[in-house]
């Protein structure tokens, strides 16, 4: 397990921020199940759901920004979880843009790649690896989705979401695999001990002027269009599942 504890340039839990953050949680005190539930709960919830400048920032980073998305709060969850002494690891995937549809629109959309890089973070937990993906969206956002589409009573793809299910979506930490976004997967890259050592390989979603484009103009409409959801607004918020 010890390759699944290191620090890394991208999971730099050794960063004085994420030491003050890890003393003033007193996670490493509570009990196994507790220590992730609290962490995997604060990712989830403290670090809402957002776009920030890339793919491939340090765990530091996001936990300043206090925004994510998957590949970011991955990167974060892992470090905290790292820093804990619980064993992660790093999944690597492509998901369809299609799932994006609703906070992504427009010339945004269409600039996107058909297939987006995803992960997740595997958990080492009673001698098994654990799947999680369900700390994505921060609870706020998903519940206002929830009740856009409440006559949506099974599957779901938009907005960020994937799922079999819209009503009861499997997100909460209960010791088994979390998911929001597991059925819009299209291409599995498999595991790598570190998000530094995917990227190295597949490099991140954009760059070139995409990327200008995206650090520029896109990104500050997304986080806008985000908190709109997230706040209820949807006057300005177009439905593509209505």
């Amino acid at each position: 397990m010890e390759q699944f504890l290191r620090s890394t340039n991208l999971l730099d839990f050794n960063h004085d921020k994420i030491k003050q953050l890890i003393s003033s949680k007193a996670w490493p005190s509570l009990p196994h199940t507790e220590r992730i539930a609290s962490i995997y709960d604060f990712v989830q919830n403290q670090i809402i759901f957002g776009y920030n400048e890339a793919d491939d920032l340090p765990a530091s980073r996001v936990l300043a920004d206090g925004i994510g998305q998957c590949n970011t709060k991955t990167t974060l969850l892992m470090a905290l979880l790292r820093s804990c002494e619980i064993p992660c690891r790093f999944h690597g995937f492509t998901i369809d843009k299609a799932l994006q549809k609703g906070v992504i629109s427009g010339l945004a959309y269409a600039l996107a790649p058909r297939s987006i890089i995803h992960s997740w973070v595997e958990v080492w937990y009673q001698n098994r690896w654990i799947n999680l993906e369900g700390f994505i969206l921060d609870k706020p956002y998903l519940s206002s989705v929830q009740k856009q589409f409440m006559e949506i009573k099974g599957a779901f793809c938009g907005f960020g979401i994937a799922t079999k299910s819209l009503v009861q979506p499997n997100i909460e930490w209960l010791g088994t695999d979390t998911y929001i976004q597991k059925e819009g997967i299209n291409h599995d890259y498999g595991v790598f001990d570190a998000p530094d050592d995917f990227y190295l390989k597949h490099g991140s979603n954009l760059s070139g002027i995409k990327r200008f484009l995206f650090l520029h103009w896109i990104r500050k409409t997304l986080n806008h269009r985000v908190q709109n959801i997230r706040q209820g607004n949807w006057s300005s918020i177009k439905l593509p599942h209505k």
